[in-house]
């Protein structure tokens, strides 16, 4: 049975507002983990979230897959990040170093 494509829920209005008080620094920090997570071949953006998860959770222990994968997004609209599939679907979709 194939499974139906369930689109990354928005931040809750409790995890936003932790969002809005991370300093340039802080988000400097969590997308450099997000890029330490992907390779130059495609891996699955549900994957990268989970390393970053992994990585991260013991300093941002409030925010969830979904403030990852709004980072994964955000380093692929600024170019850092190359996708495949849409990244608004963690679990269909793939990212890569920019080449």
């Amino acid at each position: 049975m194939d499974e139906m494509p369930i689109p990354n829920p928005p931040l809750s209005a409790d995890e936003a507002a932790l969002v809005a008080k991370l300093s340039a620094k802080e988000l400097d920090r969590i997308d450099a983990t997000v890029l330490e997570c992907t390779y130059e071949q495609f891996r699955k953006v549900a994957m990268v979230v989970s390393l970053c998860i992994e990585k991260l959770g013991t300093s941002y222990p409030n925010f969830s897959d979904v403030f990852y994968a709004e980072r994964v997004r955000a380093l692929v609209e600024a170019g850092k990040l190359e996708s495949q599939g849409n990244v608004s679907y963690m679990r269909f979709s793939e990212v890569r170093r920019s080449q």
